[in-house]
């Protein structure tokens, strides 16, 4: 071969790598362009005034007894003007009220089934007996009712109740069964923190949905969940909130069947973390960003004193691989609008939030009586799938016990233990990130991560009635992601 067809040939070789390695560079601009810089949600007017939902009313029994009526109904909602939906609702179209009580309240919880199906209430978070946590075992079926009787033991903290109707969580939840449960105790109300409820102590309740063209909802599994392309905040499409110029404290829920939201601010703002599922944090903690999966709860504290309108968003900060993984998946990449903040002049001072919000019992793990090994992979929990007629773990009455979630699948999956509030002691051996070192009943679990939590069993034998542990990803609960176990008193 002639030195000319040689050199003919490296030059051809060359502008294949050249233009191969061209494409590469323009493939991952546009991937990363895909996954982190586009918002799935974007072009938002913002022109929906944010709403607030009601706290519910009670009367109080001679007895003192706090007694609340709760009905769950089929409903319309214009998500868009002029488009009614089919919602579910609880004593309104979509979503419920808010019930408020106190630590050392004794609650009555009538719950009317209005719907033309089954459906359960489940007070998520709350210490309560196990034929009062409204289970898959305490139906109620259509037209008849059922009350929830239990004297509230645990310290402040926002809680939410929601169906837990087997094999039809998800879809109840989807179109709107779900509202807040706030409980107040002497420390609450203590602390110098925002606490008027829908000035500037706002709940913030964050739900994906999918819409057809009519503005109807449109529930569908995808990537084995149900994943949403718009957003909504307590009910609101495309919604902004006009506060005072001053702190801020948000109540915040990640209402969604599936989706994990990374919160923060455009401006990149930071703010303070005051609470976690279960109860105040120690003391604030200042991040630009906090993680909610489904079913976990946070209270910020966020200072607009300065005035500038700003936007709560979520962002794709899940890492390289979880997002593209999401991505490709079809789920979108994450990266969402939420809603506009639009401050505006104060009336009074901004709270000076103390340094000293609570004082967490930290449980020795040594003292703990039982360590338990959940293996969460595919949709089952130790290699079972859900048996409501089968007990799965069995706990004895004033045992400390240590839970190793051990996550076998490869996605990430939000576990939940009824009944308790727990701690996390460690992911993967190093200890939690400080803004999630609270009280905490449900927890976020990678891909191939083993987290550790140490939690007591004070209260509550029943040697018949189970209570539920699962992932909180809804369509995975149905599915038969979810365990049952027994507080016995030997």
């Amino acid at each position: 071969m002639s030195p000319s067809v040689k050199q003919t040939g490296f030059r051809g070789l060359r502008c294949v790598v050249g233009l191969l390695a061209s494409i590469l560079v323009v493939a991952i601009a546009l991937l990363y362009w895909c996954l982190f810089v586009q918002v799935t949600n974007a072009g938002l007017a913002f022109e929906n005034d944010l709403k607030i939902p009601p706290e519910m009313e009670f009367t109080i029994n001679p007895d003192g007894t706090k007694e609340f009526v709760l009905r769950v109904q089929h409903r319309k909602t214009e998500f868009m003007d002029g488009k009614p939906a089919d919602t579910l609702g609880v004593n309104s179209t979509y979503l419920g009220q808010t019930i408020r009580a106190e630590r050392g309240d004794r609650v009555l919880l009538n719950v009317h089934n209005e719907l033309k199906e089954t459906t359960t209430m489940h007070w998520h978070g709350m210490h309560v007996p196990a034929e009062m946590d409204g289970t898959p075992h305490q139906t109620i079926r259509s037209s008849e009712s059922w009350t929830a009787d239990f004297e509230i033991t645990q310290e402040a903290g926002i809680l939410w109740y929601h169906p837990h109707t087997h094999g039809k969580t998800a879809e109840q939840v989807y179109f709107g069964i779900a509202g807040l449960f706030i409980v107040e105790d002497e420390n609450s109300k203590s602390l110098d923190i925002p606490d008027t409820y829908g000035v500037d102590d706002i709940p913030l309740i964050i739900q994906d949905r999918l819409f057809h063209e009519d503005g109807s909802l449109d529930y569908q599994i995808r990537n084995g969940a149900n994943f949403g392309e718009s957003i909504v905040v307590n009910g609101t499409l495309d919604p902004y909130l006009e506060v005072e110029a001053r702190k801020i404290r948000f109540r915040i829920l990640n209402g969604s069947n599936a989706r994990i939201y990374w919160l923060g601010f455009d401006d990149q703002r930071e703010f303070e973390v005051i609470a976690t599922d279960g109860g105040f944090l120690d003391s604030p903690v200042t991040v630009d960003r906090v993680r909610l999966s489904p079913g976990e709860r946070a209270e910020i504290v966020v200072d607009f004193s300065k005035g500038d309108s700003v936007k709560l968003k979520s962002f794709p900060d899940a890492g390289l691989l979880e997002t593209t993984s999401a991505w490709f998946g079809g789920t979108t990449n994450g990266h969402f609008d939420i809603m506009e903040i639009r401050p505006k002049n104060p009336t009074r001072e901004s709270h000076n939030i103390p340094e000293s919000l609570n004082r967490i019992h930290r449980i020795d793990p040594e003292t703990a009586a039982v360590r338990r090994v959940i293996i969460l992979g595919g949709m089952v929990i130790n290699g079972k799938s859900m048996d409501m007629k089968r007990i799965d773990e069995r706990v004895r009455l004033g045992d400390t016990e240590v839970w190793s979630i051990r996550n076998r699948t490869g996605r990430t999956h939000p576990f939940h233990i009824h009944l308790v509030q727990f701690l996390i002691l460690d992911r993967d051996g190093r200890p939690p990130a400080a803004e999630e070192s609270g009280w905490k009943d449900t927890v976020h679990v990678e891909s191939g991560e083993n987290v550790n939590v140490i939690m007591q069993f004070k209260q509550f034998a029943n040697p018949d009635v189970p209570y539920m542990y699962h992932c909180h990803i809804l369509e995975h609960e149905d599915r038969g992601m979810m365990g049952q176990f027994l507080v016995v008193d030997e």
